[in-house]
């Protein structure tokens, strides 16, 4: 998907490896994994945060190929899911952060300017989920 507010055309993702099946040398069950994920989403955490804690502590390279679904289905399956989506909580969240520096900043048209774009972000979000 292309850029909305930026001139690039969003080209560049990282390349996933074709084969599909769980790596031998990974000794993790599903049951394991899917444990992992609730104790780790009970803590508050997110599901991008728990898939990199996941690759980087237990070698679990990727969720659905281990378990068969992704990580927020799993979370939703369990009833354990966020209630803002994590691309929305995040738009927010730096939206308020903009908001907060223009309070201090009044003259920064740059803030301003990046503000707008942010918050038209957030309602064509907000659009996108309301129709799903």
């Amino acid at each position: 998907m292309g850029r909305m507010h930026a001139p690039g055309k969003g080209l560049s993702q990282s390349a996933l490896t074709y084969r599909r099946s769980v790596p031998t040398w990974l000794k993790l069950t599903s049951d394991d994994v899917k444990e992992q994920i609730y104790k780790l989403a009970k803590k508050g955490l997110t599901p991008s945060q728990i898939g990199v804690i996941l690759r980087d502590s237990h070698g679990v390279a990727q969720v659905r190929f281990v378990t068969g679904n992704k990580i927020l289905r799993i979370l939703k399956s369990k009833g354990l899911a966020p209630d803002l989506p994590e691309d929305l909580y995040h738009l927010i969240k730096k939206a308020v952060a903009v908001r907060k520096h223009l309070e201090r900043n009044r003259k920064d048209k740059d803030a301003k300017f990046h503000l707008i774009l942010i918050e038209s972000r957030i309602h064509q979000l907000a659009r996108y989920y309301k129709t799903k």
